[in-house]
């Protein structure tokens, strides 16, 4: 048994088929074509990942910076009540 219950010889035999039916230029052309869109499907994935990564760390950042206009709020709340 082969692959999903086919055997090798109805593989090859399929294989022979597509052959005689598109030529090999063609299906060199349509390797490439494929070949180029996984490529740039790739890249793109990776430039996403990479954007993502970078507002993920900004994102504590801003918090941080939040976080410590409110202790400066509340500490000069705290000194003009004083007062």
């Amino acid at each position: 048994m082969g692959v999903g219950g086919i055997s090798i010889w109805q593989l090859l035999i399929i294989l022979v088929i597509v052959l005689l039916l598109f030529g090999t230029k063609k299906l060199r052309g349509m390797g490439g074509d494929l070949g180029t869109a996984i490529k740039s499907f790739r890249k793109s994935v990776k430039e996403e990942t990479e954007e993502s990564k970078e507002e993920s760390e900004k994102e504590p950042e801003q918090i941080g910076q939040d976080a410590d206009e409110v202790v400066a709020e509340d500490i000069a709340a705290a000194h003009k009540d004083k007062a």
